[in-house]
């Protein structure tokens, strides 16, 4: 059929555009993903969808077409955290990677999935090379305690094309909003998404609970899932795609600053990560606190959904 009938429906503008059933979107990215459309086509749907906005019926269709399409890394012994690493520093230094290594530190399996979207940024997988951590193929098991980097291109070609799109455009699309719910793993795991503005704090709540996802939610290091280390976030837990507040964050700066390095380059980077893991830099609190909630979330999940082992609820 082609994707034009689907443009029709979603390219008239914010108020004449209409929403996609979860199959029509699985269709319309299938093919997209499936090299079946032009450069027109895919810039018309990468552009309407930018103007419309994606519903979480959309976007769990869009899941729906990554999953069934995609290479799933294997199924480890405990819960996958997964940490979408797409956005890269900025302004300040990219600590992903240090939220990786401070969860496998206490046992858990980590997947970093990402791919570099802005050259002008600093990426998680320039940070974690400095260190000897070189990307894995997707169909290596992740053993507990292990760290592994995967790229989107090994996970599903089409996806990478997709996000390669920012570069022609210059505008985000809704391929960079699904690779930070999506679950990579064939197995049980915990999704860590970030969101910048409070609009996809909404969109993104809204579709881990349609999907029944396990996942964490909150506002991270300048779109990266990672607290920011000056302040800590509000932080939710889903379990099963039930939601719960197990962090209200900290409104402003914390009382003690952590000492930052003040460049961002790969190389500062990956020694401060060092210095943290070593003892020799104070570790920032707010990530303290991330680690903490993520490690009794798998817990949770390992014993079958049980809320109690989330810590207590915050109001």
């Amino acid at each position: 059929m082609g994707i034009s009938p689907y443009l029709k429906v979603i390219g008239r503008g914010r108020d004449g555009a209409r929403a996609l059933t979860r199959e029509q979107a699985a269709d319309l990215l299938g093919q997209v993903l499936d090299g079946f459309c032009t450069d027109l086509e895919i810039g018309a749907f990468c552009i309407a969808m930018r103007v419309k906005g994606e519903t979480p019926q959309e976007m769990a269709g869009f899941l729906d077409a990554v999953a069934a399409r995609m290479k799933h890394v294997p199924a480890s012994d405990r819960p996958v955290v997964v940490l979408p690493s797409y956005n890269g520093a900025r302004k300040l230094p990219v600590l992903t990677p240090l939220l990786g290594m401070m969860l496998a530190r206490k046992g858990l399996p980590v997947l970093i999935h990402g791919t570099p979207t802005e050259d002008a940024r600093v990426t998680s997988l320039e940070a974690l090379s400095v260190i000897g951590i070189t990307p894995q193929r997707p169909d290596s098991v992740i053993e507990s305690g292990r760290l592994h980097y995967v790229d989107t291109r090994e996970l599903l070609p089409g996806l990478k094309q997709l996000l390669d799109v920012r570069r022609t455009i210059g505008l985000r699309n809704s391929g960079h909003s699904l690779v930070k719910l999506m679950n990579p793993v064939a197995g049980t795991a915990l999704v860590v998404g970030s969101y910048t503005h409070p609009e996809y704090f909404e969109s993104m709540a809204a579709t881990f609970e349609l999907m029944g996802s396990n996942a964490m939610l909150l506002r991270g290091t300048e779109g990266e899932p990672v607290a920011d280390p000056r302040r800590t976030p509000r932080m939710d837990v889903y379990i099963n795609g039930q939601v719960r507040l197990v962090d209200e964050g900290r409104s402003g700066p914390l009382a003690s600053l952590p000492s930052l390095p003040r460049l961002i380059d790969p190389i500062t980077t990956a020694t401060y990560m060092r210095g943290v893991l070593e003892g020799l830099v104070p570790i920032p609190e707010p990530i303290v606190i991330q680690t903490d909630h993520i490690v009794r979330a798998c817990k949770a999940i390992e014993a079958a959904g049980d809320p109690s082992l989330l810590g207590p609820l915050t109001a």
